[in-house]
């Protein structure tokens, strides 16, 4: 019996390799995938140096023309589809599974209704895998740019139980308030993000084309008279932005790139900065907020659907975007492994307020944990639909007197220096 050396990959996207001995690469396909890898490549053993075939969207191997060894492309890597589309295709095949037809016919219906090129060559490569005999979590395992592991291990479990459609209207559901807090937070970041650009473009208009006129009409009135300090600031930081406008720019945009390439590469830094975020005087309240609601609500949706909390917790904690949180619920995750209580490493953590962490205490007692943490995430969305009303009530007039400040002391800058030209004129009168 040949022998078959193999490279896969794990739940969590991690890589593993080996050897296993069956009749044929086909053979040798299934039982990575019993064996619970998702393989990327497949070799028999001693075939060196022979290049391998893809993979077919529904998951067998075309047939080699040469050689015995084959190259598995995990289809979907090239393209993303919007949240909202997803979403909208979710909710649909829901309807048609509810509605009784069978999941393949389902998955057509969608396809040729499908505008998006994207999402219609990944619905039809889900059809063409369910067709082969695969699962629609095994075949939408491989697509990981469209469906990511939350996803993905919701619809197993809904396979697991024989509720696919309640947990694709979960999943919709999900979504759909997901997508609502995000447009929430988005849209109060608007109006701040407008009143900053106006107030930089006025201050770039003023200082390299009023105040260049001001220093001239300076220079031949006063005749060598000391300018006052406020003016003199003005004039040097205009003369700095005409003259090195190409460098202040690169500057600030070497700084953004180096702090977030410092965030993302050293952990300590990522902590650090998403505790500040946590923490921040005006924006931290609604950053955690938001990130609290997102993690109970995900968490709840997947422990609801079936998904093994050890799992559950995992697939929350990779998730999200939040260190400082993340680190939380590996902690509670090492605590339910050793069996003990979700709440204490929550409390401990101190990411959580009071109420919340007592909610979750409540929920695991009575065995209805699920329900508690889909009631803290309701709670949430409400506090955060308060605190961004609040926010943007409160930044407005900020910035109005930041951008009056910024022109207001421009403006007095230049009319110190015609204050006393003024009163040289009236006094040679």
């Amino acid at each position: 019996m040949p022998k078959f050396s193999y490279t896969a990959m794990d739940a969590r996207g991690n890589e593993t390799s080996g050897e296993i001995e069956v009749e044929s690469s086909a053979a040798a396909i299934t039982k990575i995938k019993e064996m619970g890898y998702y393989p990327t490549k497949v070799v028999e053993a001693g075939a060196r140096g022979r290049k391998g075939v893809p993979m077919g969207a529904a998951g067998g191997a075309k047939p080699a023309k040469k050689g015995l060894s084959m190259e598995i492309n995990i289809p979907g890597l090239t393209g993303r589809v919007n949240k909202k589309l997803l979403t909208v295709f979710t909710r649909q095949l829901a309807t048609l599974i509810d509605a009784g037809l069978p999941l393949l016919r389902g998955l057509r219906t969608l396809e040729r209704q499908e505008r998006n090129s994207t999402l219609k060559k990944t619905v039809s490569a889900l059809a063409e895998a369910v067709e082969g005999g695969s699962t629609l979590s095994e075949a939408m395992q491989q697509h990981p740019r469209v469906f990511d592991r939350l996803y993905v291990n919701m619809i197993r479990a809904g396979e697991a139980g024989g509720v696919m459609e309640v947990v694709l209207t979960r999943l919709a559901e999900f979504s759909e308030k997901a997508q609502k807090i995000r447009g929430k937070v988005i849209s109060a970041s608007v109006y701040p993000v407008i009143v900053l650009l106006i107030a930089v473009t006025i201050l770039f208009f003023l200082m390299t084309f009023i105040v260049p006129k001001f220093q001239e009409i300076f220079r031949d009135l006063l005749e060598g008279k000391p300018l006052p300090v406020l003016t003199q600031y003005v004039m040097e930081a205009s003369k700095l932005i005409r003259e090195n406008v190409l460098m202040v720019v690169g500057s600030v945009v070497g700084v953004v790139v180096a702090f977030k390439l410092i965030i993302a590469k050293i952990p300590l830094a990522r902590r650090l900065w998403d505790g500040f975020k946590l923490n921040a005087p005006v924006f931290g309240p609604l950053i955690r907020r938001v990130n609290i609601s997102r993690f109970t609500r995900t968490l709840g949706t997947l422990i609801s659907s079936g998904v093994p909390i050890l799992q559950a917790l995992m697939i929350v904690k990779d998730t999200t975007a939040n260190a400082v949180i993340a680190n939380a619920l590996q902690s509670v995750h090492d605590s339910v492994k050793e069996g003990e209580s979700v709440v204490r490493p929550l409390e401990a953590s101190k990411v959580c307020p009071p109420m919340v962490v007592s909610m979750v205490d409540v929920g695991e007692e009575t065995g209805a944990l699920p329900e508690m943490l889909m009631k803290v995430a309701d709670n949430y969305d409400d506090e955060v639909d308060n605190a961004v009303a609040g926010l943007t009530s409160l930044l407005e007039p900020l910035l109005i007197v930041f951008l009056a400040l910024v022109v207001g002391t421009i403006v007095i800058a230049l009319f110190m220096p015609l204050v006393s030209i003024l009163q040289t004129l009236g006094q040679q009168q």
